[in-house]
């Protein structure tokens, strides 16, 4: 979404080359969708989609919690003011010594998926919190996640009674929906599998308490997408489906649906080209690319609203690519993209929808080309 303040800062400050500009109040009313939608879940946000400095103040100020996949991610989230009591660390595969320094940082509540990783938090956090990831099927999504997360419901027992007797509190199990997702109801099988260990560790007389619920909570592309409030709703319907009045304890983890819709990236195209005389197809190459901070449109997998100044003139399908000398550096060919038939050298296009994933995936200095810059207003 281009708001005024982000047009205003473009016209404004004139910045050189690509660069992302997200705006902090949309980000705030994100934050504040989830919380009427979700009041009883706490939020955790996934650094990971955009660790911009003043995004995590400004969600540390409103009462944010933090999803962080690495040290780096829990010293940002500590930097920006967040208590250790406040942080998870949520990736299932961790050095012993990132275990070690996150528990000497205060973090007490960590992710597993193996007997394996359960033995090195043992040793690293002993009587820490972990809780276990169970794995989806990710339908729906339009990032689907792999299986390189998580376990089958059947072995999260195993994990999660084998923590409990190294001492560990076995805390929860968590699961992730796949990112972008667009259905609502799509978390409902992945809480009755929750609910399925909830019950098989209560037999063996380990208590449960937690439910982590993950993100998955998209932001608008091309096509609209459900509400905070449909998606707050569904999910409720499923706790009380599986769970009845014995709630546990929730936490989601919103990253894209955070500040995804909070930031556009500024680009110039610096090529328009066909491949033969006959060619029926404009190439359009654009000073950002894949390897720019646009990762995520590998297999063409995101399609970002793209904007310029001449969208009420004629359109055509184009392919559209990035400047680097990798042929991989097309981000729209199976589907190509369409753009003014006016469009020329020079002009410069707003790509909507940025504010996640794109900073944090950018390259450094591949092929010469600076990192992504980044403007926070």
């Amino acid at each position: 979404m281009t708001t005024a303040r982000i047009i205003d800062f473009l016209n404004t400050r004139r910045p050189e080359g690509p660069c992302l500009v997200v705006d902090l109040d949309v980000v705030r009313d994100n934050f504040k969708a989830f919380r009427h939608a979700m009041p009883d879940s706490s939020i955790y946000y996934a650094v990971k989609a955009n660790p911009s400095p003043e995004i995590l103040r400004l969600l540390a100020g409103l009462g944010s919690n933090f999803d962080c996949a690495g040290v780096a991610e829990i010293e940002m989230a500590l930097e920006a003011g967040a208590t250790p009591s406040r942080i998870s660390y949520g990736n299932t595969i961790k050095k012993e010594r990132d275990v070690a320094r996150a528990h000497a940082l205060g973090v007490s509540l960590f992710a597993v998926d193996s007997h394996e990783e359960v033995e090195k938090v043992s040793r690293a956090a002993p009587g820490a919190r972990v809780f276990c990831r169970v794995l989806t099927d990710g339908e729906g999504a339009e990032w689907p996640l792999s299986r390189k997360f998580g376990c089958v419901p059947q072995m999260a027992v195993d994990v999660l009674v084998y923590a409990h007797q190294l001492g560990l509190v076995s805390h929860g199990v968590s699961f992730h929906v796949g990112s972008q997702m667009t259905k609502v109801d799509a978390w409902d099988v992945a809480l009755a599998d929750a609910k399925r260990v909830f019950v098989q560790l209560a037999k063996q007389g380990i208590e449960l308490k937690m439910v982590n619920m993950g993100g998955g909570f998209p932001t608008k592309y091309l096509r609209d997408v459900p509400s905070a409030e449909a998606y707050g709703k569904a999910i409720y319907g499923a706790l009380r489906k599986h769970f009845g009045n014995q709630l546990p304890e929730t936490i989601i983890e919103p990253g894209r649906g955070m500040v995804g819709n909070a930031g556009v990236i500024k680009a110039e195209v610096i090529l328009i080209s066909k491949k033969s005389d006959n060619d029926n197809h404009r190439w359009v190459f654009l000073d950002i690319g894949k390897f720019g901070g646009l990762a995520e449109t590998m297999d063409e997998a995101i399609r970002y609203p793209i904007r310029t100044a001449h969208d009420a003139d004629e359109m055509e399908p184009c392919v559209l690519a990035g400047p680097t000398c990798d042929s991989a550096d097309v981000l729209y060919e199976k589907n190509m993209y369409p753009l003014p038939v006016s469009l020329t050298i020079g002009d410069e296009v707003l790509i909507e929808g940025t504010g996640a994933y794109t900073t944090t995936y950018s390259a450094v200095a591949f092929n010469g080309f600076d990192p992504l810059k980044s403007y926070v207003i």
